[in-house]
């Protein structure tokens, strides 16, 4: 009895060394396929063109150029005055209704007829009970300031130049200019 399982485990062990063996060169194998395989896609990869992204470009360019620029001579000045000029002309294309100050277009267009013809959020209307007795006590100046830099108040908040930051200093004094005329109809 001791002869038969002794013989039983010479002939597992012999299996298992097969088995391994055979089972290390299946591996061996695989890993020869994938490395094969990985080489091709990269030398496939190698020969394909890819076209520039044309966003990715232009945020490139973007971030690579110049923060500002040195001029000097006679022709640095005729540069300068040509880049103060384009700055101007950039300003004021970025203006709203075309840099006019029309106090009416622009309150009626703009972002105040929304809160001031209503009341929205306690925006004072356009009566005397309300732009007309703002006026009265604190001046057409101090609403001006207000409206250019925000105001908040007991019943809402005003943001900045009625939420529109684009509009120019000039343009909001016509607008509350307007609103005052309109108060005192």
């Amino acid at each position: 009895m001791a002869n038969m399982v002794m013989t039983c485990g010479g002939n597992v062990r012999a299996y298992d060394l097969a088995f391994l063996k055979r089972f290390s060169m299946v591996i061996a194998f695989l890993v020869l396929v994938a490395l094969v395989l990985a080489l091709f896609a990269h030398h496939l990869n190698s020969k394909v063109q890819y076209p520039a992204d044309p966003v990715a470009k232009q945020k490139t360019l973007e971030r690579i150029a110049p923060v500002g620029a040195v001029y000097a001579g006679a022709t640095g000045a005729a540069e300068q005055a040509a880049a103060a000029a384009a700055a101007v002309a950039a300003a004021a294309a970025n203006v709203p209704f075309g840099g006019r100050t029309d106090g009416a277009e622009i309150f009626n267009n703009g972002p105040c007829t929304g809160c001031h013809t209503n009341g929205v959020g306690g925006a004072p209307k356009l009566d005397a009970a309300g732009i007309g007795a703002r006026v009265a006590q604190q001046g057409i100046d101090e609403l001006v300031k207000k409206a250019i830099s925000g105001f908040t108040g007991t019943a809402g908040v005003m943001p900045p130049k009625g939420g529109n930051p684009a509009l120019t200093d000039e343009q909001i004094r016509a607008a509350v200019e307007y609103m005052v005329a309109q108060s005192k109809k």
